[in-house]
């Protein structure tokens, strides 16, 4: 008798393992690589990632100090060489003078075809008070220029990439943060020598969005995706390249006031990748776990597709993605604020489950 209890306890243990580990196998599928892109730094915390992909390679970029906002905070860039990350290196920091120094943020890079590889960022004490830059590589990432201060009143893309449009535009959505959170968009024409901007896309007595994403339809219009206090991702178009947009108006995933990214797709369909955590009724911000994958065919209706991190220890956020030219995806993403995450993903194989009421699906 005591045998067999002991048997059928084991086959319990078993069978609820298979159910767990189907259960989180099922928000995995078409992942290809999981890993971090070091395990020990020179700095104890990092922060906003973005990738780009060069003729050599995926590149990768981020920020790294003692912690945000601390003066000694740098950006730093390491190359996919061979299957596998170089190690961080410090490629600009904030220092003004011999006894002035402030914190650099967000980076963001974009490869310009056929060219040299853009490195936007930011300096100043904070994203109220923070200015743009830009750096430049021409040897896909190892080597760097000196820095260039974009005009007065211009950042570049705010958190995510730039988008080429089919007149030779690169349009960089940008925000501003003050008192209250305006989105907007930036546009040059040579690659960063001259500027023009847009107002702002929203009233933020409405929403109070920053930190777009642009995705690019085959029918020409645009449409962005932004981080908001509202609780909810938000969304606007555009049928004029980005010079006006459509009234703000909520997209169907909750949003927990933290970064989102998103990309259009070669098969013509929009992921983004986010929080699907909604902000509590009187809280500032929601909690920066679990991190999602969303697909839409439409740009309306969303499909849960992946959750690249599901622990509620710490956070996982500001998620940045791209699709290279052989068609997959890649990630990534602040990992406990203590390393940065990469994932590769074949998108042909992600799962597709409808979101309904900003709910992220049982089955």
């Amino acid at each position: 008798m005591f045998v067999k209890r002991i048997l059928a306890s084991a086959v319990l243990v078993s069978t609820l393992a298979m159910s767990m580990h189907a259960k989180t196998d099922k928000w995995k599928k078409g992942i290809l690589v999981d890993e971090f892109i070091y395990e020990k730094a020179e700095f104890p915390s990092c922060h906003a990632g973005t990738l780009a992909e060069t003729p050599e390679g995926l590149v990768a970029s981020f920020f790294g100090g003692e912690y945000e906002r601390h003066p000694e905070v740098c950006i730093y860039i390491s190359r996919l060489v061979d299957g596998k990350w170089t190690l961080p290196m410090n490629v600009a920091d904030g220092i003004q003078n011999d006894t002035l120094r402030y914190p650099t943020w967000n980076p963001v890079l974009y490869q310009v075809p056929g060219g040299e590889l853009m490195l936007f960022y930011k300096v100043g004490p904070k994203p109220s008070e923070w200015w743009g830059m830009i750096k430049r590589s021409y040897d896909h990432g190892k080597t760097w220029s000196e820095a260039e201060s974009m005009p007065k009143g211009y950042i570049g893309p705010v958190k995510n990439k730039p988008v080429l449009l089919d007149d030779g535009t690169l349009i960089c959505p940008s925000s501003k943060e003050g008192n209250g959170w305006e989105a907007h968009m930036e546009f040059t024409k040579d690659w960063g020598k001259t500027w023009e901007t847009t107002d702002a896309i929203n009233n933020y007595k409405v929403h109070n969005i920053i930190q777009p994403s642009v995705l690019k339809h085959t029918d020409g219009s645009l449409k962005i995706l932004c981080r908001s206090k509202n609780g909810v991702v938000v969304q606007s178009s555009s049928f004029d390249n980005g010079l006006t947009w459509t009234l703000t108006q909520p997209s169907g995933l909750p949003n927990n006031n933290s970064g989102t990214d998103a990309v259009t797709l070669q098969d013509g369909r929009d992921l983004m990748v986010y929080n699907h955590v909604k902000t509590p009724m009187n809280a500032s911000k929601g909690h920066r776990t679990p991190l999602n994958v969303a697909v839409s065919k439409d740009g309306k209706t969303w499909y849960a597709s992946l959750v690249l991190e599901d622990s509620e220890i710490s956070q996982y956020s500001y998620p940045a993605v791209i699709q290279t030219a052989d068609g997959m995806v890649h990630f990534i993403y602040t990992w406990r604020r203590e390393r940065m995450k990469y994932v590769k993903v074949d998108p042909s194989k992600l799962t597709m489950v409808k979101i309904e009421d900003e709910k992220w699906p049982e089955k």
